[in-house]
């Protein structure tokens, strides 16, 4: 009876410390859950290094994932149109949160539809911590004190990022341009008052009247690098940088290690 009660006891303390258990679309999401949440959150991430979020399917083994999440914060990239209904008939009782909501969305015209990568710009990162933070307090209001602790210390990071961001620009006359293969990084270049310019064209590789016409202005704007990520395939980049004698740099913009992605590309933006 009494080896009843300890092992009763035991399990009610386990449950009262247990973890939130939490699924995330893209890296980068693990980063800001894990800077407000730290040892109290267990996350686990959709799309892997390599793939890309506009077409993933998740794995059977992260359908079990969702299964057992009490929360899945999306952010509004491609896949999830079609999986966030089933991975709520997969888990009636997971709440489904954006923690992108009161961001405003912008256009890409190269594309036809709203970007989604909205983590690209630091400000827009304060507003996803924010909903995070609420939705945190609101699974585990007993903890609200450390996740606002937490939260108001990686808001100075940010702050302390913008800044060092602006430094490493501060020569670079207003919208200057880079360019870019897929463009995902509108909201970085709207924030610090840059240009991308896309390779890409409708989601797809250009054609060759159209490469003329891009090695062409690139010329014309003096553009120094092409930025390229590893989802995407770097063909014409590569095509395209060896008839201007240019860098071909790969930057992903699903990078876990988000604030040092940020400057890099910063750095290589301002050539230094």
């Amino acid at each position: 009876m009494i080896k009843l009660i300890f092992f009763m006891l035991i399990s009610s303390i386990t449950l009262l410390q247990a973890n939130i258990n939490i699924v995330v679309s893209v890296l980068p999401q693990k980063t800001f859950v894990k800077a407000i949440g730290k040892d109290k959150v267990n996350i686990s991430v959709m799309v892997k290094p390599g793939s890309s979020p506009h077409t993933y399917e998740p794995k059977p083994s992260q359908m079990k994932n969702i299964s057992k999440a009490d929360i899945y914060f999306s952010i509004g990239v491609e896949f999830e149109k079609v999986w966030l209904n089933k991975f709520k008939n997969q888990n009636k009782d997971m709440i489904i949160s954006d923690c992108s909501s009161s961001i405003k969305k912008e256009y890409i015209k190269e594309h036809n539809h709203l970007d989604p990568h909205i983590w690209t710009s630091p400000n827009n990162v304060k507003i996803i911590v924010k909903n995070i933070l609420d939705k945190l307090i609101f699974l585990d209001p007993k903890n609200k004190d450390f996740y606002t602790k937490n939260y108001k210390e990686y808001i100075r990071k940010i702050d302390i990022l913008n800044q060092n961001i602006e430094n490493i620009l501060s020569n670079l006359p207003k919208n200057s341009k880079f360019m870019v293969f897929h463009p995902a990084w509108g909201y970085f270049a709207k924030q610090f008052n840059l240009t991308q310019v896309a390779i890409e064209i409708d989601g797809k590789s250009p054609k060759p009247k159209d490469m003329i016409k891009i090695i062409q202005q690139a010329k014309k704007q003096n553009i120094k690098a092409i930025f390229t990520a590893p989802e995407f395939s770097q063909k014409a980049s590569k095509q395209i940088a060896k008839q201007l004698n240019i860098k071909v740099i790969q930057v992903s913009p699903l990078n876990p290690k988000w604030e040092q992605n940020l400057l890099n590309l910063a750095k290589a933006i301002a050539n230094k």
